[in-house]
């Protein structure tokens, strides 16, 4: 057994307070991790397009189910009984003929529930560290753990094709291609159609910033080496933004790809079981209580491409310099700068550092992916206000030289089917511009 492996098996991984309910794990060289919290109309139809994936990635293959809840009243009568059926269900499908090898962790059952604080993160990590645990037994190379959820579904090639990306030298974590399904009522298609083009475009501002962050932090997306989950001391145990959270260690300790060879399909569904995410952002759209076509101005972009660049080629510069240089940029993010405490950091990043390689890797581990999110932030917060979606879409397209598809860019608040065609647009050029993203690793570090 790898020795880092072991040591997060003994130190962080609780397997005793909730088994896991399997057959033979013999030959399993990679594991799905579905949590599933009242998910009995959503978690089979997943189970069955898993199951349409080759009988020979079927075989190496364990999908590990998490039902999960805490106790009343945080969790309600309703989801609890759907939980006491899908467990008893799962019992049924596990015993029975068929090709999907299935197992699963009771986080539901009284005595068995998670606690007051425990969440989605929770419940991943409890999956993730039986797979890490089953897959510890195995000689078989590369072993994955495949995080997903109960109500997405995946395309007949999801199993090979992502096997297949991990193949590479070096591959160490990655995030599969995501479309939301879109096959919901209007209202609901408008609302995922709104919150899937606030993510794209997002990405799309830091991938043209050059950030090393640049890729989407969807639970459902997320795949990584057996040695890279126990590399960044495991999932988060967090309610939500788990996923943001557990990509970023996976960034900063090897690379992160983009697998576009396959897709995964969430679900639009709207949802008030974790304070932020897709089920929240739908559901308040539907209600209408804010305006969700607003994003942060794409020369948030500009300012953090500028001051990402001001350090890669003025990296010998000093303290001093770099804050000038900042300054001259946008005064705010001079500002926020001291305000982060950069004229502490950066001598204690070059004390450290062997060459200035080393000292660019580590400068990228400080201004990570929630430190970037915090600029972009102070930026709205002083000068540079929340922009119309549309314009702001437009903007940043003609940045990137991708200029929006539709006759009007500028206004498509009323009109559905341009928005579609624009989100397509948004979907084709992400598998275009997401090239691998790392905060490099210094050589001989």
């Amino acid at each position: 057994m790898d020795k880092t492996i072991r040591k997060y098996l003994g130190k962080r991984a609780d397997l005793a307070s909730r088994p896991l309910v399997a057959g033979a794990t013999s030959g399993v060289a990679q594991v799905v991790v579905i949590p599933a919290l009242a998910e009995k109309d959503c978690l089979f139809d997943t189970l069955e397009h898993l199951a349409a994936n080759p009988v020979s990635e079927l075989r190496r293959t364990l999908v590990v189910c998490v039902v999960n809840n805490r106790a009343e009243p945080l969790a309600s009568a309703g989801q609890i009984a759907d939980n006491r059926e899908t467990l008893a269900l799962l019992d049924e499908v596990m015993r029975g003929p068929g090709g999907l090898r299935i197992g699963y962790v009771d986080a539901a059952s009284p005595g068995c529930e998670l606690p007051e604080k425990g969440g989605v993160g929770l419940a991943r990590k409890i999956g993730l560290d039986w797979g890490l645990s089953v897959l510890a037994e195995t000689k078989a190379a590369p072993r994955l753990l495949f995080s997903l959820d109960a109500d997405t579904r995946v395309e007949p090639n999801y199993l090979g094709a992502v096997r297949r990306h991990f193949a590479m030298p070096d591959s160490w974590a990655a995030v599969v291609s995501y479309a939301h399904r879109l096959d919901e009522a209007p209202d609901e298609i408008a609302a995922i159609v709104c919150y899937e083009l606030s993510l794209r475009y997002h990405v799309l501002g830091l991938h043209y910033a050059r950030s090393p962050y640049a890729f989407p932090s969807i639970g459902s997306t997320m795949v990584c080496r057996a040695e890279a989950y126990a590399a960044v001391s495991g999932m988060n145990q967090r309610q939500a933004g788990e996923d943001f959270y557990f990509m970023q260690k996976l960034a900063k300790t090897g690379r992160v790809d983009q697998v576009f060879t396959t897709t995964v399909h969430p679900s639009a569904r709207a949802s008030s079981r974790v304070p932020f995410g897709t089920g929240q952002r739908v559901g308040r759209h539907l209600e209408g209580v804010q305006d969700e076509y607003r994003l942060y101005d794409p020369r948030c972009y500009d300012v953090l491409e500028d001051w990402l660049s001001i350090v890669a080629d003025h990296i010998g510069c000093g303290t001093d310099g770099l804050l000038e240089r900042a300054g001259k940029v946008a005064p705010p993010l001079r500002t926020f700068l001291e305000q982060a405490q950069f004229p502490r950091v950066w001598p204690r990043l070059e004390e450290n550092s062997r060459n200035t390689e080393q000292l660019l890797a580590q400068f990228h581990r400080w201004f990570d992916g929630f430190r970037t999110i915090k600029l972009i932030h102070y930026l709205r917060d002083n000068g540079f206000p929340l922009r119309g979606m549309f314009p702001a879409i437009a903007a940043l397209l003609d940045r990137v030289r991708a200029p929006a598809p539709v006759s009007d860019p500028l206004d498509l608040h009323d009109d559905l089917e341009a928005q579609q065609v624009l989100l397509e647009h948004l979907r084709k050029l992400a598998s275009r511009t997401g090239a691998t993203v790392t905060v490099e690793r210094a050589k001989g570090e």
